[in-house]
């Protein structure tokens, strides 16, 4: 049997991950990345910077500090204390907020690319038209960014269901709860099941294929650029 129970529980738990990952960071990051777009100032540069910060920060440096932060003795520890609410450390709902911090750059940096792109003559084209800025930005700049916005959903799941440093600072190795595929493969690497940990390293390999060329698909001429920028 290539898949044990155990393995199956992990792709599931991934799979929920990169969802509620790829959904959060949209609904934020989109905003975000028009907020940025809009003007060029010092304090959106700082913005844009920390954003962007989970590029090129190891992935257990960002998990220890979000330990910190999160635990029962950070600053958002003590406030979720105080509400009598769980914190948010070795917990799904911990993960998912770690991962929409990992992958934020992946989401707003395309977005951000498509908005100045597009540049301000389709909002001042439907301004004389009539179009409030809210109807402007759905009805004009939303259709045209959506290649971007696919690129963004689609990068943002990939790294999602990938990410490693991150999850063992923030899920620790929880089975069913917090263990997913880039766990499970850890395990299976520990205890020299490289057999296992080949199937489902695998997997994540295809899935890596499979999300640069829907990207290329997507938008060929511009999709390099926006991984590249993205990158930077």
């Amino acid at each position: 049997m290539l898949l044990s129970p155990a393995d199956v529980i992990t792709i599931k738990l991934s799979i929920k991950l990169g969802i509620y990952t790829t959904v959060i960071s949209l609904l934020f990051g989109g905003p975000l990345a028009w907020w940025l777009s809009r003007r060029d100032t010092f304090f959106r540069r700082i913005v844009a910077s920390i954003t962007t910060m989970p590029l090129v920060l190891p992935p257990t440096v960002l998990g220890f500090y979000l330990l910190v932060f999160m635990g029962p003795f950070g600053p958002i520890g003590k406030l979720f204390k105080y509400f009598d609410i769980k914190p948010l450390p070795f917990t799904f709902a911990g993960l998912v907020v770690a991962s929409v911090i990992c992958s934020m750059p992946f989401v707003v940096q395309p977005l951000r690319n498509a908005f100045e792109a597009l540049g301000e003559r389709p909002l001042e084209a439907a301004a004389t038209l009539g179009a409030s800025p809210l109807d402007a930005f759905l009805t004009v700049i939303l259709p045209q960014a959506k290649p971007a916005f696919l690129t963004a959903g689609i990068m943002s799941f990939a790294h999602a269901i990938g990410e490693f440093g991150v999850v063992l600072m923030i899920g620790g190795n929880i089975p069913s709860v917090t263990r997913v595929l880039s766990m499970q493969i850890y395990v299976y690497v520990e205890n020299m099941e490289y057999s296992r940990a080949h199937v489902l390293a695998g997997g994540l390999v295809a899935v890596a294929i499979l999300t640069m060329l829907s990207i290329q698909l997507l938008n060929p001429k511009r999709s390099t650029t926006l991984i590249q920028k993205s990158s930077s």
